[in-house]
């Protein structure tokens, strides 16, 4: 999962980043109004963490400014204001979620991934595709239910191969979505090749199908169509 939290505090948002990967998420972090429009302008995520009151704007305006670019990413408010009036706006201009401050980093985290399970595995613990069956919480993928040794970035790979199935991923976008925003610098992507072929590889030992398309010069698709 890839996550940007937007937070002025410096020292809550480096506990926040530290967290959140500790527990396998690729974590963005955004101190300000302006940072956080140029990060959401340029690179996806999954979850927005947003808090409410920026040095130089108002994150409100960020969700705002989310919902009316249709970007495709659950949000949770934190917030030290903790009014009726300022919960029920935050959730009414597309918030998906509210937190008040202080709160636990694992009841942060346990509602990113309620909230990730929502938006993309409609609520089940559990992803399948044909023979393959994949358990996030626990970060484990069987091939007729037999259970393959991965990698993280293994299994982050047909993780998010699986929740974008059937559709054409940009080699960019497969290592901006899990190696994070800095490896647009790199120069060139050619480290997806080996984590592929080990994919590759280990899912044909437990006999299963080849579902990663190449498409020339672009990148993969995973489908079972033709």
């Amino acid at each position: 999962m890839k996550i940007l939290v937007i937070e002025d505090n410096a020292e809550l948002l480096q506990d926040i980043k530290n967290f959140l990967e500790e527990e396998g998420n690729i974590c963005e972090i955004a101190p300000d109004h302006k940072s956080a429009y140029d990060k959401i302008g340029y690179f996806p995520y999954d979850i927005l963490v947003v808090d409410i009151t920026l040095p130089d704007g108002n994150g409100l305006d960020i969700i705002r400014e989310v919902k009316k670019e249709n970007i495709d990413a659950g949000i949770i408010i934190i917030s030290a204001k903790n009014s009726v009036d300022d919960k029920v706006h935050g959730l009414e201009i597309g918030a998906d979620d509210y937190l008040i401050k202080p709160f636990y980093l694992a009841e942060l985290n346990a509602r990113i991934k309620a909230l990730y399970r929502r938006k993309v595995y409609s609520g089940n613990k559990e992803i399948f595709f044909n023979e393959i069956k994949i358990k996030p919480d626990s970060h484990e993928v069987f091939v007729h239910d037999r259970l393959l040794n991965l990698t993280k970035k293994e299994f982050d790979i047909i993780h998010f191969f699986v929740v974008n199935r059937h559709r054409l991923l940009t080699k960019e976008a497969i290592a901006e979505h899990l190696w994070g925003d800095d490896i647009e610098m790199a120069d060139s992507y050619k480290f997806i090749y080996t984590h592929l072929a080990n994919l590759r590889r280990k899912i044909a030992e437990l006999k299963g199908k080849d579902y990663i398309q190449s498409i020339y010069s672009v990148g993969y698709k995973f489908t079972d169509r033709e």
